[in-house]
Formats: C-alpha cells, sequence, structure tokens
C-alpha cells in the first residue's frame, strides 16, 4: 500500500468509525468461525471497502492480548489460540503427545534454519542418513512440506516447513525462530561452542520457489505420493 492510499484509509476510519468497527466485527466472526488461520486477502475482500485489514487486526490483536484467547498472525493468516499461560487448563487429563524422536528434532531444526534443504543436504548436516521413516513423521505432523526440484544434477527434491509449523510453535513467520545468542541463554547450545560455529539466520518460507528451484509437476506429485493416479490429490 502506497502512502497515499495509507492516508486515504487512515482518514476513512477517522471520519466513519462505525465502518471501522463494523470491519472489525466481521473479520472477528471470519476468524472465529473457521478451524483454519484466515488469510487477510479472504478478510479483505468481505469488510467494508477502503478500510485497512491491517490496522483493522492490529486492533483485534490488543483487544484479545489480555484474554484467554489471543489473537495471532502467522504469515499473512490469523487465528484464535489459547493463551499460551492457560494451555495446561485446557490440557489437564489429557494423554501427552506422541514426542518426537532426537533425529526427527534434528532434521526438523536443520529444515526449518537450511530451507529450501535436499535430503542429501540434510545428511550432510547430520553426517548420518536420515530414514524415509522420520521425513514421513514430519510430514504426517504437517510440520513440512515438499517445496519443488533444484536444479541442479539429479533435479532433487526440497523441503521446507508449512504455516501449520509456524502456528504450532508460535511463530509469526520463520525469521522468528530462536537465533545463536537465544538458544545459548535457553540453555540449548553447549557452553563449549566450536570456534566459527554459526546459525543461519531463517529465510522466509515464501510460497514462492527460490531462484534454483523449479515447481514440481503432476509427474513428480505423483512419485511423492501427494497425487494418485489419474490426477487427483491425495486426500
Amino acid at each position: 500500500m502506497s502512502d497515499d492510499e495509507a492516508e486515504d484509509t487512515g482518514a476513512v476510519a477517522a471520519e466513519n468509525p462505525e465502518l471501522l468497527l463494523e470491519a472489525e466485527r466481521i473479520a472477528e466472526a471470519l476468524v472465529f468461525a473457521s478451524a483454519e488461520p484466515v488469510g487477510e486477502a479472504y478478510i479483505r475482500e468481505r469488510i467494508p471497502e477502503g478500510v485497512d485489514v491491517a490496522a483493522v487486526m492490529a486492533n483485534l490483536k490488543g483487544h484479545y492480548a489480555n484474554r484467554g484467547v489471543n489473537l495471532v498472525r502467522v504469515e499473512d493468516y490469523w487465528a484464535f489460540r489459547t493463551a499460551s499461560d492457560l494451555s495446561f487448563v485446557i490440557h489437564r487429563g489429557e494423554r501427552e503427545a506422541r514426542k518426537l524422536t532426537r533425529a526427527a528434532l534434528e532434521v526438523l531444526s536443520i529444515i526449518a534454519y537450511h530451507q529450501p534443504v535436499t535430503r542429501a543436504e540434510i545428511e550432510e548436516i547430520r553426517g548420518v542418513q536420515t530414514s524415509k521413516g522420520t521425513l514421513d513423521v514430519l510430514m504426517e505432523a504437517g510440520w513440512v512440506r515438499f517445496r519443488g526440484r533444484r536444479r541442479t544434477p539429479g533435479r532433487p527434491v526440497t523441503m521446507g516447513t508449512t504455516r501449520a509449523f509456524l502456528d504450532h510453535f508460535g511463530l509469526e513467520e520463520i525469521r522468528d525462530l530462536p537465533g545463536l545468542e537465544e538458544l545459548r541463554g535457553a540453555g540449548l547450545l553447549s557452553g563449549r561452542i566450536p570456534p566459527g560455529f554459526q546459525i543461519p539466520l531463517p529465510l522466509n518460507d515464501d510460497e514462492d520457489l527460490a531462484d534454483d528451484e523449479d515447481p514440481l509437476d503432476a509427474a513428480d506429485l505423483e512419485d511423492l505420493g501427494l497425487l494418485t493416479p489419474g490426477g487427483k490429490h491425495d486426500e
């Protein structure tokens, strides 16, 4: 949005606060009624014309900041989630979710920080082979997805994280992953870190492919089990 458009949007809200209130109520209802995070583009199409959807969602987020449920942003999507300090009440008495194995956690971390990344690159970083079962667990959890094919010999498949990964771990975008100092402060790194050790700066996990990636075609999707014979997506 240009500066002129932003000024026009602000003028609309200032001159007609009822319009802004109506937009907030519509946006609130859309997010509340959806089982999945709702995109800003979808909300923009349904609120009164001329009202800034970002301003609407920021107002709603502030309104729910200290309540039992919070309005959270995941990339350009919005969802209601239980306040983090009350999650123990919701899950009291429930069976503890199955924890990921150390191998699965390592692979998930590598994909998150190095995406787009291929299986061979994951194995090079870990120093051991990665079983198909480990990747299957992460795929089934909905946290990892196939992105495309790398423009290198053999055209290996690239992988990245999903919006569900961000949602589950309370991240607005992939850049919110903790850096070296944060991990050290949380006690997740040994005090004896090798000289020159670095944690890569996570890149935004956009739907757009990187310059060295090609999109997956129907044959690729079928080979990867994402498309059933006949061209239909495997639900």
